[in-house]
């Protein structure tokens, strides 16, 4: 909340009750009103008028005697909570927990605090913040094992001399696309090494695909719930981004066979296993369904597969099914070894791959071959699928674990997710203007937790507020539960 927050009534000079003070909040000083408290009970802290132990009023009771809403003193306490200056009990309330606040002067550290979250706040991606990552996309490093990117990097560095010379191959760094084209081969579809075009991972991959294949005005269709950047990158692109109902039993077909036939859409975006946010994966015959309505309807498939290795074998491939005629298939290696290697790929067919390369060359010309030998190097190397073996059953005990947690706070999951890193779960009451997933995240945020709230993932109102939840950050987060309780 700030300066707009609403007083509820006139509160005559007086105390709270158990001798507490109203405090003297000015709505006309420049600053909103959590800051102010905040900054007025660090001070009465840092002079020992409150000490270590003392009790606060109740968040109904301070919030009545100073003539605030209860909303702001949620606020105050969850940042004097981040601050270390109150600690707080279940069934007991909030108290003083220590008698001095950090050494830091509290102006600065109010400043450094973030006011509000979007789908684009650098915390969500950064990974340097202190906040609790819950609605974060990458996991913890050391789930990856202690050496498996430091030691390929170290390899990656090994680089002949005489690959100083140049850029690099425009389609990216050759052993890695073998390598890769023969894995597909295996496990898939059989694609050759020029039909890979690596790229600065996934989302790079989608900029290229939208840069070649759409103009302004075109219609694109994307899952909803579906992927944040993206319906962003899509309306960047002067497209009209129109959402298809994504469920708990997948894609509407009914209605993208209605918007499809008058629309007539460019292409469309589908995540068919591990879907980002549901988890959820699509079966052999919606798979095929999607298939013949992209034949019937002229439209590109654009496979955002980047969650395959965290999938169970077997698991419908919209790419393996077509042979790559109408669908363009997108990998990444974010989740199954770093973020901070940015390497991704386009595996598409031999008619289309020329084109996306000419446009990755306009916008930047080459990708890094020192990330993707790096990348090469730790998924050749023997110990690799034995990694992602442990990766997947740390994720799945995560997401039971963090179901569980999740039920402590009231919500429940949107979905029963097949595997993979997310649990989007909430809570059944209609959001409002004054409550809703936004509001939520932004108190959170200021709590020291970063939420991703459910208007990042959706073209369409909801009518229930929840979250997307990184199963390795919430299924042991005390903070987190006592946070979402606070909201209920």
């Amino acid at each position: 909340m700030d300066d707009s927050d609403v007083l509820h009534e006139e509160v005559p000079p007086g105390n709270c009750g158990d001798g507490w003070p109203v405090l003297a909040i000015e709505r006309s000083k420049r600053g909103g009103l959590v800051d102010q408290i905040v900054a007025a009970i660090t001070q009465m802290v840092n002079r020992r008028e409150l000490r270590v132990g003392t009790k606060m009023p109740s968040v109904r009771r301070f919030a009545k005697c100073n003539g605030v809403s209860t909303f702001t003193v949620v606020e105050s306490y969850d940042r004097l909570l981040t601050l270390g200056l109150l600690s707080s009990r279940r069934g007991s309330g909030f108290f003083v927990a220590r008698s001095e606040a950090a050494s830091a002067p509290q102006q600065l550290a109010l400043q450094a605090t973030p006011a509000a979250i979007d789908a684009l706040t650098p915390d969500l991606y950064s990974g340097v913040s202190d906040a609790l990552p819950v609605g974060a996309g990458w996991l913890p490093p050391e789930w990856y094992g202690d050496d498996t990117v430091l030691d390929a990097v170290r390899h990656a560095m090994k680089i002949p001399a005489s690959r100083l010379r140049g850029y690099g191959h425009p389609l990216g760094f050759p052993t890695l696309r073998q390598h890769m084209a023969a894995t597909l081969a295996d496990d898939l579809f059989a694609a050759s090494p020029d039909q890979v075009l690596l790229t600065h991972g996934a989302t790079h991959a989608f900029d290229l695909i939208l840069r070649t294949l759409t103009k302004p005005g075109d219609t694109v269709f994307v899952e909803d719930p579906g992927y944040s950047n993206l319906l962003s990158l899509i309306r960047h692109h002067g497209c009209i981004a129109v959402g298809i109902a994504r469920g708990p039993d997948g894609l509407d077909m009914e209605v993208l066979t209605a918007q499809a036939a008058a629309l007539q859409p460019k292409l469309m975006f589908v995540n068919t296993v591990l879907q980002n946010p549901l988890g959820t994966s699509l079966t052999q015959a919606q798979a095929h369904r999607l298939l013949l309505a992209a034949e019937q309807f002229d439209f590109w498939l654009v496979e955002d597969d980047i969650y395959r290795e965290l999938a169970a074998g077997g698991d419908a491939s919209l790419a393996a099914m077509d042979g790559l005629r109408r669908v363009i298939r997108v990998g990444s290696f974010s989740k199954t070894l770093s973020p901070v290697l940015r390497v991704g790929s386009i595996c598409a067919s031999n008619s289309l791959i020329p084109e996306l390369l000419r446009v990755k060359m306009l916008t930047g010309l080459t990708t890094s071959e020192i990330n993707e030998r790096a990348v090469y190097h730790a998924i050749s190397a023997r110990p690799y699928k034995r990694m992602l073996e442990r990766l997947t059953d740390q994720l799945q005990s995560g997401r039971e674990r963090t179901i569980e947690r999740l039920r402590e706070a009231g919500m429940e999951p949107l979905a029963k997710p097949r595997g993979g890193m997310f649990v989007s779960a909430g809570w059944p009451q209609a959001p409002t203007p004054e409550f809703n997933g936004k509001v939520i995240a932004d108190r959170a945020l200021r709590a020291g937790i970063l939420l991703s709230p459910y208007e990042f993932f959706m073209l369409r109102p909801s009518p229930s507020i929840w979250f997307r939840f990184n199963v390795a950050y919430a299924a042991d987060a005390p903070q987190l539960v006592q946070f979402l309780q606070s909201q209920c």
